[in-house]
């Protein structure tokens, strides 16, 4: 790391996207590795999460973070980073650490040492899995159904982006908990791994179906728990079908976040006729049980309960046309950049 040759690629945020995210809102810049001083760590960025809350962090509207300002590196949902140099007790160069509220799209960061969470090195586990579900989208899936969305064996659970980081995991939860459940995808593949791989009960392809119609066949004793991550016609069609005293566990609405004109549910008068339970959540709410998610994941991951996909793009110059890929539904599982190399 010696010499003047430092450099450190950065995505910043270069305007408000209006619409879809486009190459323009974001900008790489380049600029010097900084020099750790008392008591600080220099990381190397290995993964970066991409998420659909990216694109509410880029907009200036009401938010339960406050929004990248414009200028300011994009914040990641999480990152996996090694320690290049450090002047801090405890941590060593070739640590393995999370990148916490510190990294974001760049390839190198400064975090002070107290703050640094080394990320074990476990055989047989990739270091991607820290990034999905034994990162923040597992425990997601866990706490949203099952501290929310209280299954019992024999309920009915509907997942919308079920193929998806949190969707995947919520499905093979509400399997484990003995529930019915469907899930909600966009293409034909995406069905066929839900069904023959992680076992649940039927899949539904929202872009060839009438869903509403499809979800009445599937769940002919109504919906006990849909587990919401899309908004618009979806929720609607699942409100519709909602029975007395049904969950609704929110992680998210990215139909709508392109766009936050679009109208609420129709059929939102059916929270007060099924007198229904809706709850926005984030996994930060349960931080105080997060080591609770992760033993039961990693028990369930041990014993094949639990399946997982990552979706891996290398090259930190591709975040800005990969993280498309969340609004299109071209991806299945985590979505990650990879901007460097994992240590031998």
């Amino acid at each position: 790391m010696k010499g003047s040759n430092r450099i450190n690629r950065a995505w910043r945020l270069g305007k408000r996207p209006q619409g879809e995210i486009k190459d323009s809102d974001l900008e790489l810049k380049e600029n010097e590795i900084p020099i750790p001083t008392n008591n600080q760590v220099l990381a190397r960025t290995i993964y970066f999460s991409l998420d659909p809350t990216n694109r509410i962090w880029m907009s200036d509207i009401d938010q339960y973070m406050e929004p990248v300002e414009i200028g300011d590196v994009m914040r990641a949902g999480g990152s996996i980073a090694v320690v290049e140099e450090s002047k801090a007790p405890g941590i060593e160069p070739g640590d393995i650490v999370q990148g916490g509220m510190y990294g974001g799209w760049q390839e190198y960061f400064l975090m002070p040492g107290e703050e640094v969470i080394k990320v074990p090195v476990v055989e047989g586990l990739p270091l991607t899995t820290f990034l999905s579900v034994l990162g923040f989208t597992g425990p997601t899936a866990y706490f949203g159904l099952l501290d929310i969305g209280k299954p019992k064996a024999g309920e009915t659970v509907v997942v919308s982006a079920a193929a998806g980081a949190v969707g995947s995991i919520a499905c093979q939860i509400a399997k484990i908990k003995g529930c019915n459940v469907v899930g909600i995808v966009g293409n034909d593949e995406k069905c066929h791994w839900l069904k023959a791989d992680l076992g649940i009960d039927t899949a539904i392809n929202y872009r060839t179906e009438n869903v509403l119609d499809s979800l009445k066949k599937a769940c002919p004793n109504g919906i006990d728990i849909y587990f919401e991550n899309v908004g618009g016609d979806i929720l609607d069609a699942a409100l519709t079908l909602m029975n007395n005293y049904g969950r609704i566990p929110v992680c998210g609405l990215i139909s709508m976040y392109n766009n936050w004109d679009n109208p609420g549910p129709k059929m939102f008068r059916n929270i007060l006729m099924k007198r229904l339970t809706v709850q926005g959540f984030l996994v930060s709410d349960f931080l105080h049980k997060y080591e609770e998610s992760i033993e039961d994941l990693g028990k369930w991951i041990s014993e094949g309960r639990i399946q997982f996909k990552v979706d891996v793009v290398k090259g930190i110059e591709n975040a800005p046309a990969a993280v498309s890929k969340l609004f299109t539904g071209e991806n299945t599982g985590k979505l990650i950049i990879q901007t460097s190399e994992e240590p031998k």
